[in-house]
């Protein structure tokens, strides 16, 4: 099996990020900026008990009502 294919894709990404090493500088800034953070277990466990249940049939419930 020929596992040397790539994608036109792949190829554009690899060829883009090589010609802008900047970019994958910004990737990395801003994956630790909004993914990798430390976990505070205290905090969300208080947002999940206060969280109210969905109702059913949010999407379809309600017409004409006016309230």
């Amino acid at each position: 099996m020929d596992y040397s294919y790539e994608s036109e894709q792949t190829k554009f990404m690899r060829e883009f990020l090589e010609k802008n090493p900047k970019i994958q500088e910004k990737r990395i800034e801003a994956r630790s900026r909004w993914w990798d953070r430390e976990q505070n277990l205290e905090e969300n466990k208080r947002f999940q008990e206060s969280a109210e249940p969905m109702k059913p049939y949010v999407y379809f419930g309600g017409w004409g009502k006016t309230d």
